[in-house]
């Protein structure tokens, strides 16, 4: 097995990373009754007696960034070991996000015991809230690391969409206005599909170093 199939093989963790939280955070979103992304954040999925599914794509979601991660440090450039390190920290920050829990709050799910108007502030809560930033702010790092990368190869289209991602996603997450859950949910929903596509992109047939090597030989 060469070097470069195990490189591709954990690179297509990325892929999987990507559809799986999508659709895992979609199908949720539909049938998990008394949701609203206007009042509530995606993390209040970890509640219930659902609330097993959200903490696995979580922790699960992590666990294939990481391989990701591996993936890249292992890929000619535009891979390298500082997109690697950031996605490897995004990755971490997905498996805390799962491990510690945000406190409930909003009323969801129904039933739950709790002041419906309460905020989150406990120390699950905190905990949970340093792993989801540290995710974010990780992914949206190696955005911009892998735009400049892609700029230098020649990859200008991708150099382009790694930075638009970049731009929406801090845009998201950092703008100082309410609606934080549709926010958060949009913010998941640019990063993922980056996630997905840029590992499409680096795993693909053009990244091969065998085909380069016959390449500059003829």
């Amino acid at each position: 097995m060469s070097a470069w199939g195990d490189a591709r093989r954990l690179l297509g963790c990325g892929v999987v990373a990507g559809a799986l939280f999508l659709g895992s955070i979609g199908a949720q979103m539909l049938l998990r009754d008394g949701f609203d992304v206007r009042r509530h954040g995606l993390s209040l999925l970890s509640h219930g007696d659902l609330g097993w599914v959200q903490v696995s794509t979580f922790v699960v979601t992590g666990v294939l960034v990481g391989g990701l991660a591996v993936g890249l440090s292992r890929t000619p450039p535009p891979g390298g070991v500082g997109p690697a390190l950031a996605m490897g920290a995004a990755g971490l920050g997905l498996v805390l996000a799962g491990v510690f829990r945000v406190d409930a709050y909003g009323g969801f799910p129904p039933g739950l015991a709790g002041d419906p108007a309460a905020r989150p502030g406990g120390t699950q809560s905190v905990m949970h809230d340093v792993g989801t930033a540290l995710a974010i702010n990780a992914a949206l790092l190696a955005c911009v690391l892998l735009a400049r990368r892609f700029g230098r190869s020649g990859a200008s289209g991708w150099a382009g969409y790694c930075w638009g991602t970049a731009l929406a996603g801090a845009a998201l997450a950092w703008w100082p206005s309410g609606a934080t859950g549709v926010r958060l949910a949009l913010v998941s929903l640019v990063l993922m599909v980056w996630v997905g596509l840029v590992s499409a992109r680096l795993r693909g047939p053009a990244m091969d170093p065998a085909r380069e090597h016959e390449a500059r030989r003829g």
